[in-house]
């Protein structure tokens, strides 16, 4: 089963739900698909055993064969190439804007003078490890790189489903979210009960509700704020998995790069019958 741990704000606890769910469990593998800024191995302490380039497919034009007809500026959608024809004798002249491409490919299959091959640029790198019995991966995105979701679909594809997948995705509601929750078994939302954690709450379930992935919410420093986030799973029928009180011993633990279910050992049992609700509510999904 792949469980992804998703918010729709940054700050809630997501990678924390995440790192103690995936220890609680045997047989994992935890895959931390916020590039941008991973944070899972900092609590896992991974060994490191293999580290690899991550790369987007971008277009390299041979102006030997360019008529500069301009079809490769026309089919591509994302404007990452821009075609100056020749005027007065001189040569025409063709820009390529390599962080602007998503890697499509349309420009190379409808080029009529076959002028166009792609290359590899570097965008990141995967790094693959173990912690103890669990499998690790983790993408870092390079810095000043503009798109996230070729590099989060790299670290997935090292996806085992031998194994229970625990993906910690990055906060928000955007590409990068939808890149790392697709084709999850089961998504939960880490939010907190607050006017902020409500409003971003209800844009990631809009989200998940618009690619049926099924989901239920974990409330973080639960005793703080206002009831409005209950109220709401209550009103929408959404699953309410735990509650997570405020509690300064686990915000120390937090600040040391320490799991929570390593210190609190009553939390092993609550994230095992997380995990138990979780695969009820799969089940009931699939019937």
């Amino acid at each position: 089963m792949i469980v992804s741990v998703a918010s729709g704000k940054g700050g809630t606890g997501k990678t924390t739900v995440a790192v103690n769910l995936a220890l609680s469990l045997n047989n994992v593998q935890f895959l931390d698909c916020d590039v941008e800024e991973p944070n899972a191995h900092i609590f896992l302490k991974p060994n490191i055993t293999e580290q690899k380039k991550a790369y987007i497919p971008v277009p390299e034009i041979d102006q030997s064969k360019c008529n500069y007809c301009g079809k490769c500026a026309l089919v591509c959608a994302y404007h990452a190439i821009a075609v100056i024809p020749g005027q007065n004798q001189a040569t025409g002249k063709v820009l390529v804007f390599p962080h602007l491409c998503h890697g499509c490919g349309a420009c190379q299959y409808f080029c009529p003078e076959h002028a166009v091959k792609e290359i590899n640029r570097t965008i990141g790198i995967i790094e693959i490890g173990k912690c103890g019995k669990l499998d690790f991966v983790h993408g870092k995105l390079n810095v000043s790189e503009p798109m996230s979701p070729p590099l989060i679909r790299q670290v997935k594809a090292h996806t085992n489903p031998a194994q229970t997948v625990i993906i910690d995705a990055p906060p928000g509601t955007s590409c990068p979210v939808i890149a790392s929750v697709q084709a999850s078994d089961f998504c939960i939302l880490v939010t907190e009960p607050t006017p902020f954690g409500l409003n971003d709450l209800v844009l990631a379930v809009g989200a998940l509700q618009k690619l049926k992935i099924p989901f239920g919410v974990i409330i973080n420093r639960s005793d703080i704020g206002n009831n409005q986030v209950a109220q709401y799973c209550q009103e929408n029928s959404i699953p309410l998995l735990m509650q997570i009180p405020f509690d300064k011993e686990i915000a120390v633990l937090y600040a040391q790069g320490i799991p929570l279910v390593q210190k609190k050992k009553e939390y092993l049992n609550k994230f095992e019958h997380l995990y138990q609700q979780i695969s009820s509510l799969v089940s009931n999904c699939k019937q």
